[in-house]
């Protein structure tokens, strides 16, 4: 499955990066307006400056390049300043959400071997302290002394410029490594297929940690010398009226923000957007139409994951189809292996998972073609007249609200709380989360209720991750080899 849609896209970059793009761009128009913030707008030249100012105080930190800065903030302009500056730096980022407990951060700290961590709050940095005593900890506005950024935007492109830690469903989270290539090859395809352009201004609600908002909506924005109103979170208000009122282009969000915009009522007010897009998660059919219909024009799916960025979409002129996600952008191949994975290949798909060689074995396979190894999503689908049909997903992965939630993860935290003789995790259909974290639980005495499962989980796993539901059971369903079927549940 390839496609070379030449009007929309008409090739993935692979030479070069984006820093240097960047810092070109804002030479030659340092006064174009970039960020906007609150009540005020950054300049490109503005935030030129900032970049390089938090560059060299992270070298006057003593980083040096190759170092692992753990990156855990809300969006603001700070933010993207202290995240860009690392980079410029030669610094690798480490995105974490903002929602870690602290045994979650914890690992991701130790993992990596971070020497630097930028957080929004001060238990953060406590935490981080505890398991890093040596490591530079500071806040997004880098409040420390000043110093020569030197030479900046010196990483080349085979050089890594983030670890985004993601999961199986089995083991710890582990971190995907994406090199400079990586994130030019996917941001320059989507700007492209997408039609993004220096006259575009995007809505911008995406949690900045995450790849949605990092990559497709602020580095998208800065490949295609737009720009954006960055707002701190996602309210349907909020977002309605910076489309009505800051002569807005584009808006990107996940099912949960567009369930939430049609129940405000004000879905209608992005009707003067020329594209809206979803992604990160399935988009319901029933909702898919409400959207579409409410803004006047056919919301764009997508499909992209963290070890491969951007991989297909819905075309930007044409048929964009509810229940699909397009075609592969330009560069990027799709297969199917014998049981319906999707397997990927091209310049946006990452190398491999720090320092994990065993689960690097497991997640690329060789289909002797000619073309080098296919990378194993873990996602089912099928090639329908053309466009790719995401059907499930075979790791078990549940995804709720955008965000992944990996089953083990949360019926290792569950097995401890009181009531719980066993546990099985899986996700149930929900109009506003797209599923919903639900735990199967053969009580021990007396049952516990959602409240008790997430006291329990409280401090340990990160809210998005606890379960909404409980369903008591008698039995969990098994296999011949004693192996709890998820699949059967429900």
């Amino acid at each position: 499955m390839v496609v070379d849609d030449a009007p929309d896209a008409p090739g993935l970059r692979t030479g070069g990066t984006l820093l240097r793009s960047w810092s070109q761009r804002w030479d030659a128009a340092p006064a174009a307006q970039l960020w906007k913030e609150g009540g005020r707008w950054w300049s490109a030249g503005e935030f030129d400056e900032a970049t390089r100012r938090a560059a060299g105080r992270l070298r006057a930190a003593g980083l040096s390049p190759g170092d692992r800065v753990v990156w855990s903030v809300p969006s603001s302009v700070d933010a993207l300043a202290s995240h860009v500056g690392a980079l410029r730096a030669g610094l690798v980022v480490v995105p974490a959400n903002t929602a870690y407990t602290e045994p979650e951060l914890a690992h991701i700290v130790r993992d990596v071997r971070a020497t630097c961590a930028i957080v929004g709050r001060t238990d953060q940095a406590a935490w981080i302290r505890r398991v890093a005593p040596d490591a530079v900890v500071t806040g997004p506005g880098l409040d420390l002394p000043d110093g020569d950024p030197g030479e900046v935007d010196a990483a080349g492109p085979h050089d890594p410029a983030l670890i985004c830690f993601t999961s199986g469903t089995t083991g710890a989270p582990k971190g995907a490594v994406l090199r400079h290539r990586h994130l030019l090859a996917a941001t320059a395809s989507v700007t492209r297929a997408w039609r993004m352009s220096p006259d575009d201004r995007l809505v911008h609600a995406l949690p900045v940690f995450h790849a949605h908002g990092l990559v497709v909506g602020a580095y998208g924005t800065l490949t295609s010398g737009g720009s954006a109103v960055l707002l701190p979170g996602f309210d349907p208000g909020a977002v309605a009226d910076a489309a009505r009122g800051e002569r807005a282009t584009l808006f990107f969000g996940v099912p949960t923000m567009y369930h939430r915009l049609v129940a405000s009522g004000r879905a209608h007010d992005l009707a003067g957007l020329r594209l809206c897009v979803s992604g990160s998660a399935p988009l319901p059919g029933g909702l898919h139409a409400e959207a579409s219909a409410a803004i006047g024009s056919v919301v764009l799916e997508r499909y992209g994951m963290t070890e491969t960025l951007m991989n297909t979409s819905n075309p930007y002129a044409g048929d964009r189809r509810a229940g699909t996600v397009g075609f592969p952008l330009p560069g990027v191949e799709v297969a199917f292996d014998d049981a319906g994975q999707v397997l990927l290949r091209g310049p946006n798909v990452f190398d491999g998972y720090f320092e994990r060689d065993a689960a690097n074995a497991e997640a690329f396979r060789d289909l002797d073609d000619g073309g080098g190894p296919w990378f194993a999503t873990g996602d089912l689908g099928e090639d329908v007249d053309g466009y790719l049909v995401i059907r499930g997903r075979s790791k078990e992965v549940i995804i709720s609200g955008g965000f992944n939630v990996y089953p083990t993860e949360v019926e290792d935290v569950l097995s401890g709380c009181p009531g719980v003789a066993e546990v099985a995790v899986t996700g149930t259909h929900s109009d506003e989360w797209g599923e919903e974290v639900t735990a199967w639980v053969v009580a021990d005495g007396t049952a516990p209720t959602v409240e008790s499962l997430r006291a329990h989980c409280s401090g340990r796993l990160a809210p998005y991750k606890q379960p909404r539901r409980v369903r008591v059971v008698d039995v969990l369903p098994r296999n011949a080899l004693g192996k709890v079927v998820r699949g059967l549940l429900g």
